[in-house]
């Protein structure tokens, strides 16, 4: 496998996840961005707000 994802925990920083994907010998090609929302109920109406978001690197297998 030469492509692996690496997701930044909760309490983990960018730049940890970027030493745990060094240590496994991956260096980063890619970065996603998801927002993560929650559904908000007014009467009738559904609202949905962001809350947070869920970055994910791609790295592939340093030569």
């Amino acid at each position: 496998m030469s492509k692996k994802k690496f997701e930044v925990g909760e309490q983990e920083s960018i730049e940890e996840c970027l030493n745990r994907m060094k240590q496994a010998g991956y260096t980063p090609i890619k970065r996603m961005e998801k927002p993560i929302f929650q559904e908000v109920k007014n009467g009738n109406e559904t609202i949905y707000e962001p809350i947070g978001r869920k970055i994910v690197f791609e790295g592939q297998i340093m030569k």
